[in-house]
């Protein structure tokens, strides 16, 4: 996982026996019990298991981010600046997010508690949660509605980053790609189930009929609440036995502290995917808009639902495909691909301007984003050095969550300038940039080094002993 030597090829079929003979060996001398375990305990229902709670989490913030956020806002501020305060409230969002998941993930990593590792934290920030949820409809001001944003924020990144270490804690090495593709799929599916009726609830939505909004909202947190019931319940941790007592700010330093000499790789990962991530968040925020002020539509819910349909259609249909080729060819060839695709889409998107065109770059988009997740997260997996899995990985969404927060605060203004100059041109811009951003994450995946052979981790003991 964190051990993986660099690229050296792909082996003939006699060193691929050596390796299998040196790998039984240093399982059977050091942990053969421990990888045993693991891979004779974890089964195909497991992967599911492991992958509810993100589903919930998935269509949470989809209808929130896509409709009910720029809904809220739409209420509240001049329509003059509505990107700005839509930037600014995104951006604020995801600085805190860049903050808590990275400590939350740290604290999980030491934790002991008899639930296990990651649960209750799990537990906790969807409680929380759940209980400001009702806050959003009641919000009379934007302020009010920022604060009730914020907290939605803090809570469930503290549930969100001890999830996120299900896959390197539970999971053979060789199979992570497949349990990234599960996770992703899940999330996908309850996306493109779900969003379409929560589109018609708020496509009846105004001022005036704000009961609409309510329906919405609680029907997402309905799911949200099961898929948290059911990872309480059906999710079994092993065991963690409790290290040396460290204390509590060494815990918090540790959680913002990368060893990037050592692990050069991790830092290339981390610019590619913030990079990438820029690009989908950034139109995903000011989709809402575009579509209202630039293409002139008139039910701009309904639209933006259809738009996610076809985007997570295009994420279901590449989903499983690229997360086992990625097991097989390597990390990197599926993420270029994925970049190249979705630069397509992005390039569609800028010279044809009609409610169609949206339609189709938004498949190209859900293909190259089904693909680029899948495969991203089992990369980070293999790149996150053991015992700091959550940690790692929050640091991972930290940078995404910083640099969503950058482009996003900076954007709306622009946006709301140029258009200001000449309706429309503003999303002209927003479109242009968007390109860059992919372009950019995508020629950075390069500098990661080439295809990380399994080793120990990711061979069936079985195999490894008989080789």
């Amino acid at each position: 996982m964190g051990k993986h030597s660099g690229f050296c090829g792909w082996p003939s079929f006699a060193c691929e026996g050596l390796c299998f003979r040196a790998a039984a060996t240093i399982i059977i001398g050091a942990k053969m019990d421990n990888a045993v375990t693991l891979v004779r305990r974890f089964r195909r229902l497991d992967y599911l298991k492991i992958s509810m709670f993100g589903a919930g989490l998935a269509l949470f913030w989809a209808t929130f981010h896509s409709l009910v956020l720029p809904a809220r806002i739409q209420d509240l501020v001049p329509a003059a600046n509505k990107n700005f305060y839509l930037g600014l409230a995104s951006s604020l969002g995801l600085v805190i997010a860049m903050l808590v998941q990275p400590l939350a993930g740290a604290l999980s990593d030491r934790s002991a508690l008899p639930w296990g590792q990651r649960r209750p934290f799990i537990f906790l920030g969807t409680v929380l949660a759940l209980v400001t949820l009702p806050w959003v409809p009641g919000a009379q001001a934007f302020l009010a509605l920022l604060l009730v944003y914020c907290a939605l924020q803090l809570f469930l990144n503290i549930a969100q980053a001890p999830f996120q270490a299900f896959i390197p804690d539970m999971v053979p090495a060789h199979r992570r790609g497949i349990a990234a593709g599960v996770k992703s799929f899940t999330e996908a599916v309850s996306v493109i189930v779900i969003m379409r009726v929560l589109a018609y609830w708020m496509g009846k939505y105004s001022t005036n009929t704000s009961q609409w909004l309510g329906i919405a909202i609680g029907i997402s947190g309905g799911v949200l609440l099961v898929s948290m019931a059911a990872t309480m319940l059906l999710v079994k941790e092993r065991r963690h036995e409790p290290g040396a007592h460290v204390p509590i700010y060494s815990t918090f330093a540790s959680a913002f502290s990368i060893d990037f000499r050592g692990r050069r790789d991790f830092l290339w990962f981390l610019v590619s995917r913030l990079l990438v991530v820029m690009s989908l968040g950034t139109l995903q925020t000011f989709a809402f808009y575009y579509l209202t002020d630039f293409l002139g539509v008139s039910a701009p819910a309904a639209v933006t639902s259809s738009i996610v349909v076809a985007l997570v259609i295009g994420m279901l249909a590449s989903i499983y495909p690229a997360a086992w080729a990625s097991d097989r060819i390597g990390r990197k060839p599926v993420l270029v691909c994925s970049g190249l695709l979705g630069l397509s889409g992005m390039l569609l998107l800028l010279f044809v301007h009609d409610r169609t065109a949206f339609l189709v770059a938004s498949a190209l988009l859900g293909i190259s984003s089904g693909s680029f997740v899948s495969t991203n997260w089992a990369l980070a997996t293999d790149l996150v050095p053991p015992g700091q899995e959550a940690a790692y990985l929050g640091l991972a969404n930290v940078a995404s969550a910083g640099a969503g927060a950058f482009a996003r605060l900076a954007m709306g203004p622009v946006i709301d300038l140029f258009n200001s100059r000449s309706p429309g041109e503003g999303y002209i811009a927003m479109l242009v940039v968007c390109a860059v951003y992919f372009a950019a994450g995508t020629v950075l995946i390069l500098k990661i080094g080439g295809r990380r052979k399994v080793k120990q981790a990711t061979l069936d003991v079985s195999e490894a002993i008989q080789a």
